[in-house]
Parts: structure tokens; sequence; C-alpha cells
């Protein structure tokens, strides 16, 4: 198939990106490089640089025997989008329809949406199920959440089919691509830096909830699991299937656990110290992907958070500076 990967240059899209190439389909990416890198573009792809806004644009690309979207570009720093809704609204929700507008235009009618757990916000019970209760916290949830519920109004509007990929805190990397958001805000690779000496101690944001060591619990997915999962959702979507799964580990980690694996994998020790809570942070959030594994026939083939951990430390040692600034 011909597939338009948006935000290809991204670190969950360039991999799986990766992922659809090796299974035999043509990518095409639309990278604003906002915050993607040039470096994280896979060569196999046929890559358009512009904006989802640019509804002439995204149209022209899809034009060209595009036959499904894996809608990747967003962002998705949730403190951010607290401080600047507006910009958070206009780039992912207005981007969004944007892009559908063209898919209608150009006939194009299958849709696989990267969503997030932030949907859920603060949950009632753990595991988190797809039947969960959805009640953001911050903008960044309210807009992926906006965009969910605009694609299932979509799709009994015209013959669009959409499938909504609700994943949880995406980990590890592949050979060639991995983590280097600017600036970095994910467990995983602040803690390889603070080994590495690349950066201060990491802060643990409280030691004092109810969980086994009194620091949260997340559930840690290899991204390259993740790739995986989207691969097998585009085969569900073409031959009908619509809806959303949540995409997780299933077992959840605490910070302490993270570091002391890291500390273990990599031989380093992870300066660390205990702060302050931060403002909404559940004690645990560990996701069902009960029906994911049902309908997809999907199996995470890394659920160790030292493989996690251990993926992210090499592409580190290969990447030290992140991907580099390619003109």
């Amino acid at each position: 198939m011909n597939i338009l990967v948006t935000g290809g240059a991204g670190y969950i899209g360039s991999v799986v990106t990766e992922f659809l190439i090796d299974s035999g389909h043509q990518v095409v990416i639309i990278d604003d490089l906002s915050t993607g890198h040039r470096g994280a573009l896979n060569p196999g792809a046929a890559f358009h640089e512009g904006d989802l806004l640019d509804t002439g644009f995204v149209e022209s690309v899809l034009c060209e025997g595009v036959e499904a979207v894996c809608h990747f570009a967003a962002f998705s720093q949730v403190g951010e989008s607290v401080a600047d809704p507006l910009k958070y609204y206009t780039n992912n929700v207005t981007g969004a329809i944007s892009l559908l507008r063209a898919m209608k235009k150009s006939g194009t009618k299958h849709f696989l949406f990267s969503s997030t757990a932030a949907v859920y916000g603060e949950p009632e019970e753990v595991p988190i199920t797809e039947d969960s209760a959805l009640a953001p916290v911050n903008a960044y949830g309210n807009t992926k959440l906006a965009i969910e519920r605009m694609l299932d109004d979509c799709s009994k509007a015209w013959e669009l089919k959409a499938l909504s990929l609700r994943y949880f805190n995406a980990a590890g990397a592949s050979k060639d691509r991995g983590e280097d958001h600017r600036p970095e805000t994910h467990l995983i690779p602040l803690l390889l830096d603070a080994a590495m000496g690349r950066r201060g101690e990491l802060v643990v944001y409280g030691d004092d909830y109810p969980t086994r060591d009194g620091t949260c619990i997340r559930d840690y997915i290899h991204v390259k699991d993740l790739a995986t999962a989207h691969v097998l959702g585009l085969g569900k979507l073409i031959e009908g299937y619509s809806g959303v799964l949540n995409l997780g580990n299933g077992t959840g980690f605490s910070v302490l656990e993270v570091i002391e694996a890291a500390a273990s994998v990599t031989g380093l020790e992870v300066p660390h110290r205990i702060g302050d809570r931060r403002p909404g942070d559940p004690a645990t959030l560990v996701a069902s992907s009960a029906r994911a594994e049902d309908v997809l026939g999907w199996k995470r083939e890394y659920p160790e958070v030292e493989r996690i951990i251990a993926d992210a430390y090499e592409w580190r040692k290969s990447f030290p500076e992140g991907y580099p600034d390619l003109p």
C-alpha cells in the first residue's frame, strides 16, 4: 500500500515508517520539521516538507495515490499545552481538520490516528481499559480527544474508516531511530543523560505516593512494539475495523525501579534526588491492552523495562548529541 505518514520525522512516526517500509509498504512523509529531525527521515520514504494547515498542499500529496494515512504530527508537551492551549488547538485540532478535509477531497478513506492515554486523565481504576472514563486534565489530552470525536463524527458522515491507538509511555529505540525531543521531558532519556554526565541529577517528583516504593508507577511500552501494532492496525483498518485500542505494556514500573534498571543495564550510577510532587500526577497509570491483543493478534516482543532501556542506551551512545542538524 501507499501510506502517508504525517510527523514521520518525529520519534514514533519515524520508527513506524521504518516498520511500514520493512513490511513492504510505500511511504510518503509530510513533516514541517518544527519538532522532528531531518536526520530521522527514512531514505526509503518520499518526503514533503510542509504544513498540515495548508490543505491544498496536503491534498496534492494525497492525490499521488495515497491509500491510507497514519497521523502522528502533533505537539505533545503537556506543560506547554497548559501554558499555551491555543498553540495546541491550532496545531493539533486545526491541523487534523485540514488533513481530513484534504482526505475527503482526494478520496482517501483510511485514517490511523496516534492518540494517547492522556484522554483518560486521572483514572478511577487501574488497569485502564478503552471503556474507562474520558476526562483529560490538560489541553494536550483535550486536543487528542477532540480529534477522536471528530473522527467518529466524520466516519458517520462519509466513508471514512478510522482507528485511534491510545498509547501510554513510548520508550526505547530501533537501531537508527530514537528519542530526541528538544526539550526532553521523558524519564528514560533524561535518566540516561544524567547517567552519562550530559545533564545534572534527575529529579524524582515525589516519593510519598500509595505505591510499592512511594514513587509514581507508569506503563512503558517499547516503541518497536508500538510500531508493530501500527502495522497490524493498518491491516485491520483496511479490512474495515474502526474504533479505539489501548497500546501499553500491561505492567507498571515505578520511577525508582526504572532508575535501578538503568543502573543495572548501563553499569552507570544515575544521580537523582527526591523533589516535590508535580500537581496532577496520578500515582499509577497502567494500561489494559487485552482488546488490542485480541483484535490485532498483537503480542509485545520487548516487555522488559531492561530491554527498553538497553535499546535506548545503545541509540544514545550512537547519537550522543541526538540527530545531526542537517540542511
